[in-house]
């Protein structure tokens, strides 16, 4: 009994599983075949307008270089634009705001958000199963034991501003959350500041500042939709 007991309680030397190990070097080979696609195809030309956007100035002088070439090679823009925000998200490279600005401004909204959730769930992805991988096997506590209702507060944490997204993205891993509660959590909680962000990018030379981005209504309706998403798990507590 004692030595079935320490079998069933083992965890395997190797932290992903096979369908996460398969999911990340999808990507991955996905990220490098496409930009070799781009480099390929796109005319000879001067790119050294092609750099990550630090300030609002950066990124409009970006977008206007992109424009063009937006409506003669989407495809390539799309593929390009969808690995460095992977890159960017993986590597907690700061300026992933910016990308979801230059999307609003590119694309529109609807096609502006879903590439920015697109890339962001993909880019998040990367990096919880980095975190996984090197971070699990030194860290395994922090967590509460019971966690049936873990998409409620992965949602909650998700649409609120009340974490940073790195925070989530490296603990979740490390604190055993399985990966398709992560997953779901993230494409769909990040679907309202995603909203908001593109949004704001369509209006890009009118932005003045990333401060106005976040009035108090749009951070007021953000926490509402998370209380929202954690009232089942709450009331489920209180009927215990």
């Amino acid at each position: 009994m004692e030595g079935r007991e320490e079998i069933k309680g083992s965890k395997p030397s190797f932290p992903l599983t096979f369908w996460e190990l398969a999911v990340a070097s999808t990507m991955v080979f996905g990220i490098v075949l496409g930009l070799v696609g781009v480099y390929l195809t796109m005319p000879a030309s001067d790119y050294s307008f092609l750099k990550l956007p630090r300030n609002l100035e950066d990124l409009q002088i970006l977008r206007d270089n992109l424009e063009s070439y937006t409506s003669d090679y989407t495809v390539q823009v799309l593929v390009g634009y969808c690995a460095v925000y992977i890159f960017m998200q993986t590597f907690m490279i700061p300026g992933t705001v910016f990308m979801s600005l230059l999307a609003g401004a590119l694309f529109g909204v609807f096609k502006g958000v879903a590439l920015v959730v697109f890339t962001a769930t993909a880019g998040a992805s990367s990096f919880y199963f980095l975190s996984k991988l090197i971070g699990q096997p030194l860290v395994f506590s922090l967590w509460p034991d019971k966690r049936e209702r873990l998409l409620n507060y992965m949602l909650f944490l998700r649409l609120t501003p009340t974490l940073p997204n790195t925070f989530i993205n490296v603990a979740s891993p490390i604190v055993d959350v399985p990966y398709h509660i992560f997953f779901m959590a993230t494409l769909i909680g990040l679907i309202p500041a995603a909203y908001i962000t593109v949004r704001a990018g369509i209006a890009l030379s009118e932005l003045q500042s990333l401060g106005d981005l976040y009035d108090f209504n749009s951070i007021a309706t953000l926490f509402l939709i998370g209380v929202v998403s954690v009232t089942p798990t709450l009331m489920s507590k209180t009927k215990q």
